[in-house]
């Protein structure tokens, strides 16, 4: 157990203090750290190791690269410590180009996953993509009751939402590609589907209001959130009570080259993590199946996860 004169030491480093201001808001990789701070990688990942021995910060493997935040599980005296510590250099100029840079990276995390679907809009339906394939939407579609409100939630060009909207009362499709949303809407009047709408949005701040709808899914969409938490939490609140969620997802693989190959950004989720999720979410009766392995390499599994809102 570290001594709080440990933790003191911790923070009387300049560097650290501002990997700490950066870690507080977003989990980032060691290469963005470097971006942020201009710093070199040995440097970086010096003072990170430091901080994970005083027990202030944590690491997370995602294939070949390691992201950092600072640990959500501090006691309130230690959280207090920390926050007045950042707070007490907040306003200087080293931490006010910090949150700057911090910005221009999230941009550019958001603009990678924008460009690339903006790029396969129109085609998504005619290539290859992991863990789509009609077993593992059969199972996704068998859980539908009809007359149903549904959000689709990264709906892409709502390939599901095309093949639900003759039975469903209404289908809000959201995405945040603009290409996306544009293909959907003209696929859904060329189809006459009047009931199936789109709105451009972000699954992590969905533009539908609180308790409106009566399922809501997240087809092999969450791989793409940044923060898989706050989307599946959105779903939560914009369920009726009494509404169920199903996710449809990628079990966790290490097939590193997804990210530039789909745009991923997480591979995929141990079924322990997605259950996590719904439960922290505020979920009942959760429940998480593979219904889905593929043949070919790098043999993707697909995870299917439903829960209720009480």
């Amino acid at each position: 157990m570290n001594t709080h004169w440990d933790i003191f030491k911790a923070l009387s480093d300049p560097t650290r203090l501002r990997l700490l201001a950066l870690l507080s808001k977003e989990e980032l990789s060691v290469a963005e750290l470097q971006e942020i701070l201009g710093m070199g990688q040995s440097r970086i990942s010096t003072q990170l190791a430091l901080l994970r021995q005083a027990g202030l910060v944590r690491d997370r493997r995602e294939g070949k690269k390691a992201y950092y935040a600072t640990r959500a599980d501090l006691d309130e005296k230690l959280e207090r410590l920390l926050r007045c510590a950042v707070d007490s250099v907040v306003n200087s100029p080293e931490m006010t180009v910090d949150r700057e840079s911090l910005e221009r990276i999230l941009l550019k995390r958001r603009r990678h996953a924008e460009q690339y679907f903006n790029l396969i809009a129109g085609k998504l339906g005619k290539g290859y993509c992991p863990g789509r394939s009609w077993e593992a939407i059969g199972h996704l579609a068998l859980r539908l009751v009809p007359r149903i409100t549904i959000a689709d939630l990264g709906a892409g060009e709502g390939m599901v939402s095309q093949l639900l909207a003759n039975r469903a009362e209404q289908i809000w499709c959201i995405d945040n590609s603009p290409r996306m949303v544009e293909v959907g809407m003209e696929l859904a009047r060329k189809n006459g589907l009047a009931n199936l709408s789109y709105k451009l949005g972000d699954i992590e701040e969905v533009p539908l209001p609180d308790r409106s709808v009566d399922l809501a899914i997240l087809s092999q969409a969450l791989h793409h959130a940044q923060h898989p938490q706050k989307a599946v939490a959105e779903a939560h609140r914009i369920l009726k009570p009494g509404g169920s969620i199903v996710v449809l997802d990628l079990k966790e693989h290490d097939f590193e080259k997804a990210r530039e190959l789909y745009a991923d950004v997480w591979l995929g989720f141990k079924e322990s993590a997605l259950h996590g999720f719904l439960k922290k979410a505020g979920f009942t009766k959760v429940e998480i199946n593979v219904v889905a392995r593929e043949q070919e390499e790098p043999h993707f599994e697909t995870l299917l996860a439903c829960g209720t809102k009480a």
